[in-house]
């Protein structure tokens, strides 16, 4: 990861309502007068964006809404936040795309905001592992049963 900027500790993960990532195509198509179409690549790294929403306390809000002003100038800077994919929870290098919406109050005590994140780079599988550790993915849930089962005895 190229930053050193991470999102704070003290706040928690993104809601999972409503939580997809949406893909930026890396390909341009073309159609052709013959009714076919051209297809070419454009790009290798392409970005993902990712719909986020965040429920907080009062003390939380203020230090998200202070984290964004200062620390990622007022969300220009990228930074690394734990997100969610089928690759697994891990740290993702982030900017925000526009300015979160809210704080918008919810019941009595929480407030949500809304925003849009864009992760630097498609989270996928390292070529290695497609070329040569395919069974080792297909069949993780079996090797990650009997690694657990071997270790608590």
């Amino acid at each position: 990861m190229a930053t050193t900027i991470d999102f704070p500790e003290y706040l928690p993960m993104p809601l999972r309502e409503g939580y997809q990532l949406n893909h930026v195509s890396p390909f341009a198509r073309t159609d052709m007068a013959n009714g076919r179409a051209r297809q070419r690549r454009m790009f290798t790294s392409v970005p993902s964006m990712v719909p986020v929403s965040f429920l907080l306390n009062d003390s939380q809000a203020q230090i998200f809404q202070a984290w964004f002003k200062y620390e990622i100038d007022d969300g220009t800077a990228w930074f690394n936040c734990k997100l969610d994919s089928d690759m697994g929870q891990k740290d993702y290098e982030c900017r925000f795309t526009d300015i979160y919406q809210g704080p918008q109050l919810v019941g009595k005590r929480f407030w949500r905001f809304t925003a849009e994140l864009e992760i630097i780079e498609r989270p996928v599988l390292p070529e290695d592992w497609y070329r040569n550790g395919l069974q080792f993915i297909a069949y993780s849930s079996i090797f990650d049963l009997a690694i657990n089962r071997e270790w608590l005895q």
